[in-house]
């Protein structure tokens, strides 16, 4: 027996309603759309650097800088990059529809914004902070500093492919003294112009979870509050080793300059000159220091079994002699102290110390920073650092960016991607730590 079933029909394509449904009405009140709106509203557009922040006397009017930077923001919140497909979304997406007022520019317009707008998406980034330091969501004592890479618009034959041009121009510039060569000024030329217009001048090779790749290195900092992010910048450095100072001045700025901010990173970060200097403006490093324990080989004497004496610049070993200042490792940062030959020979603990003729001991410059330092990155201080800064970094990554990889060439591009992503992704953050209603009312009120 067959039995007849029904279903849930839609309303008819030609059926009319008596109360058109307008736009205002589709998008709830605590929606992340009115969020946008609320923030972006409140920028000076001209005072931040945004071009066209005032409208032409005469000709066609351009677009509003506010309502392109309210369709990036929509973008990158829902990992829509491509100024294309932004296009598409102003003439489908009901909420674009009312963040822009059914304004449609075409893509053209849409990426010419973002490639102008560098500096001025950083500057309204820095307002975001701002804002979320007057309502109480940053605290600005603790901040964890990390960097990622994000993996660039290139490939890697085109960077090989620079990578040659400059060793060819630099192998002419070697040989430009030698009389008996002949260099031909074109093809020196003709290199030189191909360097200019390489569509990626600047990306670098560096070791990913993919392999050795062209990418950039993203420097972050958060503060450990509610993991907003308060400075960050792209970098063409393949590790974090002279990064430190630089984010911990950003985040300093950023806050507000505190009298002293409290800076946790992990080992890749240890340098022993910047983390000197970090304390001296302030900053107080929470950094494990990353160098070798024992220098000689496995079961041997550490280097912490000898004694530095800062007044005579010595060393004292554990059988009681002294080992003297012997030259120092320009590139390596380090001084080196040895034992006399005659010393270790004669020595009983010999066997429990050195496999050489004598033992050789290092300290690096400004070790007293890096030992300081050492000591200050307790195991708590570095729980800190995991939960406060590999999460923003997770969420950059795969919910706004939907991969790691940059759109736009060369490093400005690169900044002016992860500037709008920050903000994305501080919006996001913030409306989860206390509601969309919420912070629509403190953005209209602040």
């Amino acid at each position: 027996m067959h039995i007849a079933m029904s279903y849930i029909h839609g309303v008819g394509r030609t059926q009319g309603t008596l109360f058109p449904v307008t736009l205002e009405e589709l998008i709830p009140a605590d929606h992340v759309c009115r969020v946008i709106d609320g923030f972006v509203q409140k920028l000076d557009m001209e005072k931040l650097g945004f071009q066209r922040a005032e409208a032409a006397e005469t000709g066609r009017p351009p677009y509003d800088p506010r309502d392109l930077l309210r369709l990036y923001l929509y973008g990158y919140l829902h990992q829509i990059r491509s100024s294309r497909r932004l296009e598409e979304e102003c003439k489908r997406n009901i909420e674009v529809m009312w963040l822009l007022g059914r304004l449609a520019p075409d893509h053209k317009s849409i990426a010419e914004f973002r490639r102008l707008h560098r500096d001025a998406v950083t500057n309204a980034g820095a307002e975001l902070i701002r804002f979320a330091r007057s309502v109480g969501l940053i605290r600005g004592e603790w901040v964890a500093i990390d960097g990622s890479k994000f993996r660039a618009v290139s490939s890697s034959d085109s960077v090989h492919e620079r990578k040659q041009l400059e060793r060819y121009l630099e192998r002419m510039e070697q040989v430009d003294a030698e009389e008996e060569v002949e260099i031909d000024p074109s093809a020196v030329e003709a290199a030189l112009e191909k360097l200019k217009q390489h569509p990626e001048p600047e990306a670098r090779f560096m070791r990913t979870a993919q392999g050795k790749i062209p990418s950039y290195n993203v420097q972050i900092a958060a503060d450990s509050e509610h993991a907003l992010i308060v400075a960050q910048t792209v970098s063409t450095e393949a590790t974090d080793n002279r990064s430190l100072l630089p984010m911990a001045k950003a985040a300093k700025e950023a806050l507000g300059e505190p009298e002293c901010l409290q800076v946790a990173a992990d080992a890749g970060y240890s340098n022993g000159e910047q983390l000197q200097q970090c304390e001296a403006v302030g900053v107080v490093p929470h950094v494990p220091a990353n160098r070798a324990p024992n220098n000689q080989g496995e079961g041997l004497f550490d280097r912490s079994r000898f004694v530095y004496d800062q007044e005579t610049d010595t060393f004292r070993c554990p059988a009681g002699k002294i080992l003297k200042h012997q030259g120092l490792q320009r590139d390596r940062k380090r001084v080196i102290y040895k034992a006399s030959r005659k010393d270790c020979q004669q020595c009983p603990l010999k066997p429990q110390c050195t496999e050489t003729r004598r033992r050789t001991v290092y300290r690096f410059l400004h070790d007293e920073a890096l030992q300081r330092s050492q000591q200050q990155a307790t195991a708590e201080a570095m729980r800190l650092r995991r939960s406060t800064v590999e999460y923003p970094f997770a969420l950059l990554k795969y919910r706004i960016f939907g991969h790691p990889r940059f759109l736009l060439r060369g490093l400005r591009g690169a900044q002016t991607e992860i500037s709008l992503a920050t903000m994305a992704y501080n919006l996001k953050r913030m409306i989860n730590v206390v509601g969309g209603t919420r912070l629509i009312a403190q953005l209209a009120s602040v």
